[in-house]
């Protein structure tokens, strides 16, 4: 977590401390293809920096992103909603962002309103529905902690 003042990115003013978290952890992902890059909070936003990385399952062109417009945030356990208020450099559904090969890099990020910064697990929703949507679940808005991991010698 790192606290930054007076950023200006993609348009929109941050003047206030803003907590950020690098690689959140999420005990749920929906794909490997996604991943979190760091979700900012401050007194107006709350911005998650993702990547997704086009699959290499799919032939040349028929991979594609896009995000549901009735998208939102909401604190761990909560029925609390805080809804899409803008998608940087993705589009909104029917809309879609085609990849030309696999492998291909996209990055974008999504505006929500600020949660409180008491808040220390959000869910991700795109759509709670069965398919392949950008569902994240249970994500760590915490300093990470060393891993610990044991070491056994004892190899019978």
């Amino acid at each position: 977590m790192e606290t930054q003042k007076n950023e200006k990115e993609s348009g929109i003013k941050i003047e206030s401390d803003t907590l950020i978290f690098k690689s959140p952890f999420s005990e749920y992902t929906p794909e490997h293809e996604i991943g979190i890059e760091s979700i900012s909070i401050d007194d107006h936003y709350t911005r998650i920096d993702f990547t997704y990385i086009s699959p290499k399952h799919y032939a040349n062109g028929t991979s594609w992103v896009q995000i549901y417009g009735n998208a939102y945030i909401r604190p761990s356990g909560s029925d609390k909603k805080y809804s899409l208020i803008r998608a940087i450099n993705i589009p909104i559904a029917p809309n879609k962002h085609f990849f030309q090969r696999s492998g291909q890099v996209l990055q974008f990020t999504l505006l929500f309103p600020a949660l409180p910064k008491t808040v220390t697990q959000i869910d991700i929703i795109e759509k709670l529905a069965a398919g392949s949507y950008f569902n994240f679940f249970r994500v760590a808005l915490t300093k990470g902690q060393p891993l610990l991991v044991n070491i056994s010698t004892n190899f019978n």
